[in-house]
């Protein structure tokens, strides 16, 4: 199919010889109404490691970044962070995403401003939210 050839290129990433690694970085516009939009976005969606969703209401907020952080994430985040962290992170992502999505990025650039690094953010959590 016409999907075929950009797939191989996205997955390319994957692929690399003897190690070494491949970015790509790609963008898809989806909720356009536009039936072969959601198609593209859907067969591509399985190539990523991370997706990062914008949310519109987040920019009429001027709240930057406007990421969507319940939709957004990365697969096998697991061997980003040491195993301490994983029970604060998941712990932080159920807080967030009881949030409307504004409320969420908002509440978090807060905490973020507070703390020095990312280490210092998540042991300031609480751990029994």
């Amino acid at each position: 199919n016409a999907l075929h050839k950009p797939k191989r290129f996205f997955g390319a990433a994957r692929n690399i010889e003897e190690g070494g690694s491949l970015t790509i970085i790609a963008t898809a516009l989806v909720d356009t109404g536009s039936k072969m939009d959601e198609v593209i976005f859907e067969e591509f969606k399985g190539t990523g490691n991370m997706e990062i969703h914008l949310d519109r209401a987040l920019v009429d907020k001027r709240v930057y970044p406007a990421v969507n952080i319940s939709k957004s994430g990365t697969r096998k985040e697991e061997l980003l962070y040491h195993a301490d962290e994983m029970p604060r992170i998941h712990i932080l992502r159920r807080a967030l995403a009881s949030l409307p999505p504004v409320e969420a990025m908002e509440l978090l650039l807060e905490r973020l401003k507070k703390t020095k690094n990312n280490v210092e953010f998540l042991l300031a959590m609480n751990l029994k939210e």
